[in-house]
């Protein structure tokens, strides 16, 4: 049976909100100085790049002193809470025995003490106290926990690196196999400016600047959005390949789908469904790189990105194994993850994982655009309004409908030929989607 050690519940420090979450943006805090709380009651409500956490209490206490105001950004590993009526506790005598396959991980997001966490200033180490830190668990996530068990790794003998001695997960990687440098963070987890750097801005503008009517301050996930496209256009070559495609016949299909259901489709979903198709014949197309180890991933699995517009920000969530959905599958897992992301209660593991991104740009007015891609991948689709106009056809004029397409590639890795291959590839199914699509 293993034994629990006394732990410092004086105060609470933001934890880990997600693989690679470095900050969080103070949305609102759900409780106030002097009040009494029980374990597990929200404390207050954080913003990640993408995603609004709600941020339990580790343990019951009363609050003697809040760490931070409204819209402040918070580093994980920073204090969040202090506790005034709570110091040193022996947690196994206010929880349950646990065994030695509990890993601590149920209900709690603070995981156990590990042996390199630091004893509060004021604490008598004494000789008891120092066997307990030195034979206890490690101090890290379920996340953390579960990457450790997928790499056969037992966590108990990482090197912590994390704030009060807590194992993250690049410890555990470094562990399974210690890499010669440290690697670079992926788009959606850029590392953020350092300390020093995270000035507001109206304290860095010394010269007053005429006509301007409201600061926003450049936070939340339009920051994050910032620093990932700047990543992706400081690190892949962007270039950009242009076509339209006749979806009269495809417009007409979309129309019986719509009767049969009783309910409007938008095009997106026969366009996703069109582009696996010719992803499988084009499979450099659904690729990303590591950059890292200067690697081309051909990836196996279609999981397409869908770029939503809401009052946040930009937001792509993920459909994945899309080529394993139907057409009316895919409208429906669009419109549900559109709407997680607009009320912000979407899960952030639907954030990221994509091959392969779609922007509709078209629903806005727009036609031909020039995309950024969603780095790691190596290309994205802007999908433009589609327009009546007067098409021929073995020298006959009819009225059509014309759908824009702009696809951006990452020329290190498409050639300007291959990217316009796939792009005549795509233009061919949406002109023929008999190919790809039932009768209806």
């Amino acid at each position: 049976m293993a034994t629990k050690q006394p732990e410092d519940r004086s105060y609470f420090i933001l934890p880990d909100l997600g693989e690679g979450v470095a900050e969080a943006e103070l949305i609102k805090w759900r409780v106030s100085e002097g009040e009494t709380v029980k374990e597990h009651q929200t404390l207050a409500e954080m913003e990640t790049d993408k995603a609004l956490v709600e941020v339990p209490s580790p343990w019951s206490g009363t609050i003697s002193q809040l760490h931070g105001e409204v819209g402040e950004i918070i580093l994980v590993g920073s204090k969040l809470v202090s506790y005034g009526d709570a110091a040193l506790v022996d947690s196994q005598s206010a929880t349950p025995a646990a065994t030695e396959e509990d890993d601590g991980d149920a209900g709690t997001v603070v995981g156990n003490v590990s042996e390199s966490l630091s004893v509060p200033a004021g604490f008598r180490r004494d000789t008891s106290v120092a066997t307990a830190l030195e034979s206890s668990k490690a101090l890290a996530t379920p996340a953390v926990r579960r990457i450790a068990r997928e790499l056969k790794v037992d966590i108990n003998s990482v090197n912590a690196s994390g704030r009060g001695g807590r194992v993250t997960a690049s410890d555990v990687h470094a562990h399974a196999q210690p890499p010669a440098v440290s690697p670079p963070a992926p788009a959606h987890e850029i590392q953020p400016a350092s300390v020093a750097e995270e000035v507001p801005l109206a304290t860095r503008v010394t010269t007053p600047i005429e006509g301007v009517s409201e600061r926003i301050p450049f936070r939340g996930v339009r920051r994050k959005i910032a620093q990932a496209l700047h990543h992706s256009v400081q690190t892949t070559v962007h270039f950009t390949v242009v076509d339209e495609a006749d979806v009269t016949e495809l417009d007409r299909r979309r129309g019986g789908f719509e009767e049969i259901l009783g309910r409007r489709m938008s095009m997106l979903p026969f366009i996703m469904s069109a582009v696996c198709e010719a992803l499988k014949q084009h499979p450099s197309i659904n690729s990303t790189v590591d950059d890292f180890v200067e690697e081309i991933q051909v990836r196996s699995v279609f999981n397409i990105g869908c770029a939503v517009d809401t009052d946040h920000g930009l937001m792509v969530p993920v459909v994945r194994n899309a080529d394993q959905l139907s057409v009316v599958q895919l409208g429906e897992q669009i419109v549900e993850l559109a709407r997680g992301c607009r009320d912000r209660s979407i899960d952030r593991e639907r954030l990221s994982g994509g091959t392969f991104t779609i922007s509709n740009v078209g629903s806005y007015g727009g036609m031909f655009a020039t995309p950024i891609i969603n780095y790691p991948e190596v290309a994205i689709l802007a999908v433009g309004r589609a327009k009546e106009r007067v098409l021929t056809r073995d020298g006959a004029f009819y009225a059509g409908k014309v759908l824009p397409l702009s696809m951006s590639c990452d020329h290190r890795v498409i050639d300007g030929a291959e990217g316009a291959r796939f792009l005549n590839t795509l233009v061919g199914l949406l002109e023929a989607p008999a190919k790809f699509l039932p009768t209806v």
